[in-house]
């Protein structure tokens, strides 16, 4: 059935997460690998067999990743790739230009701090984004993105999203959050790192802080964080902050480990 929606000249919402789940077929959150040698090879069928050409995204990404073994696309790739319906993952893409805005939208639709984005705080995500590219829509079609959305990112089924899940719309080189992955620590150890460095023991972390916090784990993690990026990081993780002030559950986060 996804290499039928491949034949499509536009892909609506729904056959774009059946596309994505049939190549993903680990789970992971990309297609990587074989995954995506599969899906470059079907693309090109699929469009051969419905007589349509390649678009210039699709030629572009043929001819930079057909033949690296080692490539790695996420959703926000896809989104690009493929002509989705009143695309309304790339209205993402166009709003937010980097992770230091993407942690900055965070804060604002995260509305009650809990650390998670549920459905109707998606769903005001969602309007604000369309009204935004001048696209107004049905209450019926937002529901259906917000749903098609929900089921893109909360690989945990729980109804909402984390910070982790909904950065996957963020291109894979700009999602700086992938990078603290291999680095993320479990909530005992967490509360040990975040004690060290508040070093005036006023419950948050300042800038200076962070500043100390993210050299020593750049120094302990070379294989994840590159020191050159120390900036960018900073900027990022100060997004979440209250003015300055980085508290407990913000730092969390990014650092600490799902245990559940």
């Amino acid at each position: 059935m996804a290499q039928t929606h491949l034949q499509g000249v536009e892909i609506s919402a729904s056959q774009f997460l059946e596309i994505w789940r049939h190549y993903d077929t680990d789970g992971n959150g990309f297609i990587e690998g074989k995954e995506l040698q599969n899906f470059i090879l079907e693309l090109q069928q699929a469009r051969k067999k419905a007589g349509l050409d390649l678009s210039d995204q699709m030629k572009a990404f043929v001819d930079q990743y057909e033949n690296n073994t080692d490539g790695k696309i996420g959703i926000a790739e896809l989104a690009q790739i493929l002509p989705t319906e009143e695309n309304f993952l790339l209205f993402f893409r166009q709003q937010l230009k980097s992770s230091e805005e993407f942690m900055q939208s965070w804060r604002r639709y995260d509305t009650d701090h809990s650390g998670f984005i549920e459905t109707d705080e998606l769903k005001s995500f969602l309007k604000d984004l369309l009204k935004k590219a001048n696209k107004p829509c049905e209450e019926t079609k937002l529901e259906e993105y917000t749903h098609t959305m929900l089921l893109m990112f909360d690989t945990n089924n729980d109804g909402k999203l984390g910070l982790t899940e909904m950065s996957m719309l963020l291109p894979v080189q700009e999602n700086f959050l992938l990078k603290f992955q291999g680095v993320k620590m479990c909530g005992k150890e967490f509360n040990k790192v975040f004690e060290l460095y508040d070093k005036d023991g006023n419950g948050y972390i300042d800038e200076n802080e962070l500043d100390d916090l993210l050299k020593d784990l750049c120094d302990k993690n070379k294989k994840d964080l590159d020191i050159n990026n120390l900036s960018t990081y900073k900027k990022s993780i100060m997004a979440l902050s209250d003015g300055g002030k980085l508290y407990r559950t913000e730092l969390a986060l990014v650092l600490c480990a799902d245990e559940n």
